[in-house]
């Protein structure tokens, strides 16, 4: 039985068209957000909660000349989204005004692009328990624990607006992670994808009990700098914090970007270069943005130079320039938003990583990140579910985990191998693509008791 239930591009026009026809602000714009989601949890080995979730949000922005307001509703009724437009209205002719408020963004030739799996659309809950029954059993099989989360999603996105904008489109995405443990060690393991044909649990299974297995008996060692290996987990999650601290157009115009003064100049390893493609279908793809505005490939670095930022059409009329497609759903602070984030890949096998470390550190993932020095992409944060020790270029005993406190440009100024192959990982609005690296410095400021 198929199992999306979206409301389809048909009934979408239906919305857009009551909801401008009902508006008398001097601009209107529509997005239709509709979600269609499940999520098995499993814990101790076993399944305790499916949840789904279906959705679908008219978000009407008005603006009345330099005034704008949002409003929102799921009532889709003929009467829901009139009174969602007067409300709108009403919202925008309470704000104080705003002379550098742009206007809507004009239609623009979108190309379409894959963005979504009818077989993850209509994936059922029995499917998702398969998948999570073979981490289960592998766990089981060696005598651990298994927990995490297996989740299917399609979602659809139309716009529309006074201007002239009307896009539609359909994504869908597939994952699953786990943790697996005992009271010795533990191992994590992630995977997502466009088609949840391509979610390899029993890849995922074994890799996390693997390093569950041999993480039993960690030893202590001391806080330090030391060279690493970062698996591609670490390396997505400083990607996200990345953008987070400073890709977007809006903090390099406030000045806390870490890029700010540095576009065009060297900031990392000229090896590491780093794009936001939301086209790419190494990713999971979109093709325009939440003011209709097609998603650009932006270089944000290039060959270890700060290339750009990207932005929406509010920051990029502040800044001169044109959007980028990186609009975030308004009204909203943050400003746009890199989430399609990609690092390219290196030429050294994973397996070769440790190579060429006396005495090292490697790392699976990081937890519980958080910003030290935005303008400096410093990061703290602790290694978790997999931390081990490099002796003579190969990785011998499980470590207890540490803190950092790092910055990533720093960081990645020593990067002395990149890794070959690259994971699709669950990002901040999308996914990030990166691949491991081997580093010849790292600061660790304290051990963890766990």
């Amino acid at each position: 039985m198929a199992m999306s239930e979206l409301l389809g591009q048909t009934a979408f026009e239906r919305v857009a068209d009551r909801v401008l026809a009902a508006s008398s602000a001097d601009q209107t714009e529509v997005v239709v957000l509709g979600t269609d989601s499940a999520l098995t949890r499993f814990a101790n080995s076993g399944i305790h909660q499916n949840v789904a979730e279906r959705n679908a949000e008219v978000r009407v922005r008005a603006l009345v000349g330099k005034r704008s307001g949002v409003a929102t509703t799921n009532d889709l009724s003929d009467a829901g989204l009139v009174r969602v437009a007067e409300r709108a209205i009403e919202a925008a002719q309470r704000q104080p005004e705003d002379p550098a408020l742009p206007d809507l963004p004009s239609p623009l030739p979108v190309q379409p692009v894959a963005s979504f799996n009818q077989a993850t659309a209509d994936c059922t809950p029995e499917q998702r328990a398969r998948m999570v029954g073979v981490v289960c059993r592998l766990a089981n099989e060696a005598s651990l624990q298994a927990s995490g989360a297996c989740a299917t999603e399609t979602t659809e996105l139309g716009i529309a607006s006074s201007r002239g904008v009307r896009l539609y489109e359909q994504r869908s995405r597939a994952s699953l992670l786990t943790v697996v443990l005992d009271d010795e060690g533990s191992g994590y393991a992630e995977q997502t994808a466009l088609a949840v044909g391509s979610v390899d649990a029993e890849a995922l299974g074994r890799e996390a009990v693997d390093k569950a297995v041999r993480g039993r008996g960690a030893i202590r060692v001391e806080p330090g700098e030391y060279p690493v290996v970062l698996e591609e987990y670490a390396i997505g999650e400083m990607l996200m914090y990345l953008a987070y601290m400073g890709f977007g157009g809006l903090s390099l115009l406030e000045g806390t970007s870490f890029l700010r003064g540095k576009l065009g100049q060297r900031i990392v390893d000229p090896r590491i270069s780093v794009v936001d493609d939301p086209r790419s279908s190494d990713g999971l793809p979109s093709s325009f943005d939440y003011e209709g505005v097609p998603s650009e490939h932006v270089d944000l670095i290039a060959n270890g130079v700060g290339a750009g930022v990207v932005y929406d059409s509010r920051t990029a009329t502040r800044a001169g320039r044109a959007s980028t497609g990186h609009a975030l759903p308004a009204p909203n602070t943050f400003g746009p938003f890199a989430s399609h984030l990609m690092m390219a890949a290196g030429d050294t096998p994973r397996a070769d990583l440790a190579k060429g470390i006396e005495r090292g550190l490697w790392v699976t993932r990081f937890n519980y990140v958080n910003v030290v020095k935005s303008d400096q992409a410093v990061l703290t944060g602790l290694t978790k579910d997999g931390t081990f020790l490099i002796e003579h270029g190969e990785v011998t005993r499980p470590v207890r985990n540490l803190r950092f406190t790092q910055g990533v440009l720093d960081a990645w100024s020593g990067l002395d191998a990149l890794g070959a192959e690259r994971k699709l990982l669950e990002g901040w609005g999308g996914a990030v693509l990166a691949p491991a690296m081997r580093l010849s410095h790292f600061r660790f400021t304290g051990v963890s008791d766990v």
